[in-house]
């Protein structure tokens, strides 16, 4: 099980934070992970997720992923050295030694940014984050404003696509303990800023692929080495951010473009397998794929609703 921050949660935070008190807003974090705990509680959740059919679940990952893969290719134009020596070393490696192709690919991509002079490390120091309590205020206007559109954002842009990975994937998990565990831990991490960690998808998706084990059993491994560094970052976080700004932005999306092909490949496998499904799945990728948003819920929520429709429609007229 991989857990994560939030990414899509704080896009959100972004634009709805700005001008409210931040006690109300900690308040407003406290109302969004009950909501999220009470899903999981009552079962709710699980029941929505054993009607989505799996090869939607699998497009649904796909589509997630590949706007992340496009990446490489777009950074290709700007810094068109340092991507193809990454590229290339990825392939060579991994026909040789597929498990070592991504540090490898890292490795060569972060010696020729040197040469060409694109590592600044002007702005990097060494220095501990320290958790800072916040007494937590609540107000109607903030639960409108931030609880409960978080609340949809963390359900369809983390939950949903984090337990179809998973399923995806072969693992069986049952969704109502992941849900109402990330739900209380997060309630309990909220005076002290974090504004929800749920089940991961991108970073559950690297963890849970052949790359990270042949055997399925013994992938786990991966998940706890995440789990790790993860502490690690959190730790330094203001260290680790000043070490990603000191590499290039094609670095840092080719490396992860890179470490998601095998993902993308098996999410695009499963999605099409089933002919019946096919046509619903492709609409699930697309939608999910085109990064829509409408009323500020990203686009793997109306991707899934896309493609529910489309199969109910099609199967309708079948019978």
């Amino acid at each position: 099980m991989v857990i994560a921050w939030s990414t899509p949660g704080a896009a959100l935070l972004i634009t709805s934070l700005p001008g409210v008190p931040y006690g109300e807003a900690i308040g407003a974090f406290i109302v969004c992970n009950a909501l999220i705990a009470l899903c999981g509680l009552t079962g709710g959740f699980e029941t929505i997720m054993r009607r989505v059919p799996p090869a939607l679940a699998s497009a649904l990952l796909a589509g997630i992923l590949f706007r992340i893969g496009l990446e490489i290719f777009v950074a290709a134009q700007h810094q068109t050295a340092l991507v193809l020596s990454m590229f290339f070393t990825y392939l060579v490696v991994k026909r040789f030694a597929s498990r070592y192709a991504i540090l490898l690919a890292l490795i060569v991509g972060t010696a020729v940014a040197g040469g060409l002079g694109l590592l600044d490390f002007s702005h990097f120091n060494i220095s501990l984050a320290k958790p800072v309590w916040t007494t937590p205020s609540f107000s109607l206007s903030a639960t409108i404003s931030i609880a409960i559109p978080l609340f949809v954002v963390a359900m369809a842009s983390q939950n949903v696509p984090g337990l179809a990975v998973l399923r995806a994937d072969g693992y069986k998990v049952p969704a109502s303990p992941l849900i109402s565990t990330t739900g209380i831990a997060s309630v309990l991490l909220a005076p002290f800023g974090s504004h929800g960690i749920h089940l991961a998808a991108i970073t559950a998706a690297i963890c849970t692929g052949r790359e990270a084990h042949e055997d399925p059993a013994k992938r786990y491994t991966a998940a706890v080495w995440s789990g790790v560094f993860y502490l690690i970052a959190g730790t330094f976080g203001a260290t680790i951010a000043a070490l990603f700004a000191a590499f290039p932005k094609a670095l840092v999306v080719s490396i992860a473009a890179l470490a998601l092909f095998g993902s993308i490949m098996n999410g695009l496998a499963n999605a099409m397998h089933d002919t019946r499904q096919r046509e619903a799945a492709l609409i699930t990728f697309m939608v999910t794929a085109s990064g829509l948003t409408l009323l500020s819920i990203g686009s793997a929520f109306w991707g899934l609703i896309a493609g529910v429709l489309t199969l109910t429609i099609l199967q309708w007229r079948r019978a």
